[in-house]
């Protein structure tokens, strides 16, 4: 598969969103768990660019605003015109005491403090906040992060997240927003389809980042979100591609599953995949990373990257060649679901 090959978000948008079917994300360049030198995050995002990734996505909880002021330095370089752009909503982020930070997952952060704040003046002033750390006059896409259960810690919790989103007036933010062209589209952000699936039933949505979910080892989302995304003309931008790990590593000792340590379960499964893969001379992250883009709905992959070696890495992953025969002996050993659509299948899929 092509790196630099478009697809367009949706068919719907006032203005076309042409994704590149690999993107770069933004969340290692905010200091993900590690710091990560200026000097790296440069060749990282240089490094993309000249593999032919035009779809970049950053979001203001990365670093606490250091991934979308890296970002913004890469753009001064690419030209703003020359990509596409999606940021986030939904974590203001405001002046602090050193001992009022929340970091989260961050390293080496501004000192900066999160509040949630999904209504009309919070989607607002995010933006605008955003806007001036990326140095941009408009975003492509804006999405809504993090209203899951994931992220938010209860199904309650979520539900509030999303009442506050609509009854708030952060919805109607989002589509002033669009209506008026400053953005192309408006989406989701999040870790769980479900909530995805609530947003399209609640408002008029065209896309969705959702990470993981739908890998090769969860296909759960066929049995109704997919085919309502189908339905509705909704793309999907896939994040964590690797289930957070084990689909890069393989099952080897220590392997993590959606952020904690892989059960027995998940293990022996994906050593089953492994075979199947080594049987075909394919390695597993190969096969992780261009499956997902065998559905319809999934425009883009996006995995991570810190260095100009892992985008470089990322690309000839995205570039290799595998067997058709790879696909339907997963399909046909079970280890796959059977109505999983297959890269093999896709029509555009060069």
């Amino acid at each position: 598969m092509s790196v630099s090959k478009t697809r367009p978000l949706n068919n719907r948008t006032s203005r076309p969103v042409p994704l590149t079917q690999m993107g770069f994300g933004g969340a290692p360049l905010g200091n993900l768990y590690r710091k990560v030198s200026e000097q790296d995050a440069q060749d990282a995002l240089q490094s993309a660019y000249d593999v032919g990734v035009r779809f970049f996505d950053t979001a203001p909880q990365y670093g606490l605003g250091r991934s979308e002021m890296r970002f913004g330095e890469g753009m001064k370089r690419f030209g703003r015109d020359n990509i596409q752009l999606s940021t986030k909503i939904g974590r203001l982020l405001l002046d602090c005491e050193p001992h009022e930070v929340t970091p989260e997952a961050f390293v080496d952060v501004p000192q900066k403090r999160i509040v949630f704040d999904y209504t009309y003046d919070g989607v607002m002033r995010s933006y605008e906040a955003s806007k001036e750390r990326l140095g941009i006059q408009n975003a492509d896409i804006l999405l809504v992060h993090d209203v899951c259960v994931f992220s938010q810690g209860s199904q309650e919790a979520s539900d509030a997240k999303v009442r506050e989103l609509f009854d708030g007036g952060g919805y109607r933010a989002l589509t002033e927003l669009r209506d008026s062209g400053e953005i192309a589209a408006i989406g989701a952000g999040v870790n769980e389809w479900q909530v995805c699936e609530k947003l399209l039933g609640l408002g008029d949505f065209d896309g969705f980042l959702l990470a993981g979910r739908y890998t090769l080892l969860e296909q759960e989302a066929l049995d109704s979100f997919l085919p309502l995304c189908e339905k509705r003309d909704v793309g999907i931008i896939l994040g964590g591609p690797y289930n957070s790990g084990i689909l890069a590593t393989g099952a080897v000792e220590g392997a993590k599953y959606n952020y904690d340590d892989a059960p027995e379960e998940i293990m022996a499964r994906v050593r089953k995949i492994e075979a199947v893969c080594a049987a075909h001379d394919t390695p597993l992250i190969a096969a992780a990373l261009q499956f997902v883009l065998g559905h319809p709905c999934v425009k883009t992959v996006v995995p991570g990257a810190v260095s100009r070696a892992e985008v470089e890495a990322n690309a000839r992953l995205m570039e290799r060649a595998i067997p058709d025969a790879l696909w339907s002996d997963l399909r046909g050993e079970g280890l796959i679901r059977p109505n999983a659509p297959l890269p093999s299948e896709r029509s555009d899929a060069a």
